[in-house]
């Protein structure tokens, strides 16, 4: 999969873990994690890794570490 760009926007402290594709590049995500110690952001990294197959360590917050609205990098580095 070649590196895309994706838009996250994270709902935390949810009763249960959702993700919803609202277009090809734009996800809204529920996590049960708390914005402390980056337990949401990581999970939010998990998430959006199994929802594409891929590695974890193919994932990465690009922008929005500390906001619900985030930018996302997927895929390998080429």
């Amino acid at each position: 999969m070649r590196r895309m760009l994706i838009k996250v926007r994270v709902k935390t402290g949810a009763k249960n873990e959702r993700i919803e594709k609202v277009s090809e590049d734009h996800f809204n995500i529920s996590v049960r994690e708390e914005p402390e110690n980056n337990l949401a952001n990581g999970r939010v990294v998990t998430l959006i890794a199994t929802h594409f197959r891929l590695p974890v360590a193919d994932v990465r917050i690009v922008k929005g570490h500390h906001r619900p609205s985030k930018i996302l990098s997927v895929g390998k580095q080429e």
